[in-house]
């Protein structure tokens, strides 16, 4: 797992042991990015379920304003954190360990781009997308990005949200939200 491009480009990324953390693969993470490469530059960015912090640091990488990173795991909040310390971007980070809808619920601030790929059959992925949509936190013209299984069927939301395009690689799923207004 490594840092695709910006300015910690080429450095690799410590990962969590067992199988509660699947990282995006490195073929997923620059399909990713390719579609939003003009959305991060001065964005700041909510990475929901944090892991490993790779998708934020690509994001720090790139130069987006800052990025706040969420994860309810000990464990995953220190190693983004030891992430965010290899690459030198932890100036422009805010690293909280919290369940991802108290962390919703509870903030007052709003996103530009927002991440979203929790463990695949959780139901976090649906909640977290209605949550996002009832409280209102991505900005105008924001994107919402997901990464899901491919046989997932997610929702559709309530204007001003609407769902873009999906995007499939094997067995992977990606799916963009915009806020319209």
């Amino acid at each position: 797992m490594r840092v695709i491009t910006g300015t910690a480009r080429g450095r690799r990324l410590k990962e969590l042991s067992g199988e509660e953390t699947r990282p995006t693969t490195d073929r997923v993470k620059e399909a990713m990015f390719s579609i939003v490469q003009f959305d991060i530059e001065g964005r700041r960015v909510l990475d929901l379920f944090g892991g490993t912090g790779q998708l934020g640091i690509e994001c720090l990488s790139r130069s987006a304003e800052s990025v706040t990173f969420i994860d309810v795991r000990k464990e995953a909040v220190s190693l983004i954190r030891e992430n965010l310390a290899l690459t030198g971007l932890g100036e422009r980070a805010r690293v909280l360990q919290s369940d991802y809808l108290a962390f919703l619920t509870a903030c007052r601030e709003k996103f530009d781009l927002i991440f979203l790929d929790p463990p695949y059959a959780s139901g976090f992925l649906e909640k977290a997308l209605e949550t996002i949509a009832t409280i209102d936190i991505l900005s105008q013209n924001g994107i919402i990005v997901c990464e899901s299984a491919m046989e997932k069927l997610l929702p559709s939301l309530n204007e001003p949200y609407k769902m873009g395009k999906e995007y499939r690689y094997g067995k992977i799923k990606l799916t963009t939200y915009r806020r319209t207004v």
